[in-house]
């Protein structure tokens, strides 16, 4: 099992590691660094140290010794559970990869399930659950929706919002922490573990007595931004909706930047003419789209695109 805690396994190493963060912590990332570097000779298979250091170095100003450190984090982690080939990517400005690791994902949410709803809604002011329904519930051809699917449902943000509209509400998520959360609040009828990187045989979604075709709505909100290349759950999305059915997604926009573009945040943002194209040849015609500010990070605005498409009959 590769050590993702804050314990290294070795006492001396961790407290080593508990000055550096203090020292990080006060401002000193030179001190933090070569402290992190003692702990690592006493414990060098701490994946989860590497990726500290990897940090301290950045904040030095070594970018090679800081992807130094990442490359030893990858080859301890070859799934890749802390994002390192994404950081890597942003660090030296090199090609990113095209999807953020499962592991990766699932292990940042999981960590993050307990206080999800609090830090999101509370203090980054997110807001896509309550803009997503207002934009997709007018137009809905029957009330209540039969058969609602919230991909990445978190701890059901959006369901809290169309709850009430809909007949049968089904969730799916990569992180089991997420769904557990999810689970506490009794909004779903159904909740599953899926992976929308994955071909659709594979993802989780269409499970025995679970059928193709079967959604009148499918909602993604703030899900996209964790995949990069969107040809997977593209593939897989006309597979889940109905003729007819419609589909809501958000993603954080990537302006004139590009199509897709790994940010420092380690999300992913995507263009209007590129989801434009995929929504196109994955049989779905947008009938509305909103700008928005979505969230918050680091106190800046982040802008987002909201998206609402009909599969074609």
């Amino acid at each position: 099992m590769i050590p993702h805690q804050l314990s290294s396994g070795d006492l001396i190493a961790d407290r080593r590691a508990e000055y550096a963060l203090m020292l990080a912590a006060s401002g000193d990332q030179d001190g933090a660094a070569d402290l992190m570097r003692q702990a690592l000779e006493l414990a060098p298979g701490w994946a989860a140290g590497w990726f500290r250091l990897a940090d301290y170095e950045e904040k030095s100003g070594r970018k090679e010794a800081a992807a130094a450190a990442l490359d030893k984090v990858l080859a301890l982690s070859p799934d890749d559970l802390f994002g390192a080939g994404l950081k890597r990517a942003v660090l030296l400005g090199e090609a990113p990869p095209a999807q953020a690791p499962s592991a990766y994902v699932a292990r940042l949410f999981d960590d993050y399930a307990d206080r999800f709803d609090a830090a999101l809604v509370e203090r980054l002011d997110y807001t896509v659950p309550q803009a997503l329904a207002a934009l997709v519930l007018p137009l809905v051809d029957a009330r209540p929706i039969p058969l609602a699917v919230d991909l990445g449902c978190g701890t059901g943000l959006f369901g809290a919002e169309i709850r009430n509209a809909v007949s049968r509400l089904e969730g799916f998520d990569l992180s089991a922490g997420m769904l557990a959360k999810a689970a506490e609040k009794g909004l779903y009828d159904h909740l599953g573990q899926a992976d929308l990187s994955l071909a659709a045989t594979a993802s989780g979604l269409f499970e025995e007595g679970y059928p193709e075709e079967r959604a009148d709505l499918v909602a993604a909100a703030d899900v996209l931004m964790y995949l990069g290349d969107l040809e997977a759950p593209f593939a897989l999305l006309p597979r889940l909706v109905k003729p007819g059915g419609l589909l809501a997604f958000s993603v954080e926009d990537a302006g004139a930047d590009g199509d897709v573009v790994l940010r420092p945040s380690l999300r992913y943002a995507h263009s209007e003419a590129h989801l434009r194209r995929l929504c196109t040849r994955s049989e779905f015609d947008i009938v509305q789209i909103e700008r928005r500010t979505i969230r918050k990070d680091g106190g800046m605005p982040i802008a987002g695109i909201l998206f609402v498409a009909r599969r074609r009959l």
